[in-house]
């Protein structure tokens, strides 16, 4: 059972480590996530894999039973999930205001941008952004409908 997930780890952090490399942040933050979820994958490997028997102490001993896998590193990718979690969040709330402030995204082209002071506007779908008010009639003046009549 070791074996594939050995692989699993290695293929996860390799397509993790090749999308680090790229140049756009959006597959930076991909990247991160494999990574960190082969990490925690190698961290439940090495906390040995068993069936049947329960990592708990059982009543009037000190230790667990023998064989038994040990919760340490459960704990510590539980604890892991939370915190990727949390910061793959804060990363992409950044890449987006990035993207908006500066409309793009890759890693080439924010130096030039930031060195813009007029940076190019960003236009979002419609759906995303507040809806805009339509513009009030000119209370002067006849409108199209007053003319058709």
């Amino acid at each position: 059972m070791e074996l594939p997930l050995a692989l699993t780890v290695g293929v996860l952090f390799g397509s993790g480590l090749y999308l680090v490399l790229q140049r756009n942040l959006l597959r930076l933050i991909f990247g991160l996530i494999l990574m960190s979820g082969g990490v925690n994958l190698a961290l439940f490997v090495a906390g040995r894999l068993t069936r049947g028997r329960s990592p708990f102490v059982p009543e009037g001993t000190y230790a667990p039973p023998v064989g038994a896998a040990n919760p340490l590193p459960q704990a510590l990718i539980l604890t892991a999930i939370v915190i990727s979690f949390g910061l793959t969040v804060f990363a992409l709330v950044l890449l987006l205001r990035t993207y908006e402030r500066l409309g793009t995204v890759e890693t080439d082209e924010l130096p030039l941008r930031l060195r813009d002071p007029h940076p190019p506007a960003v236009s979002l779908p419609a759906s995303s952004g507040p809806r805009a008010t339509p513009a009030p009639e000119s209370s002067g003046g006849t409108s199209d409908s007053e003319v058709s009549r």
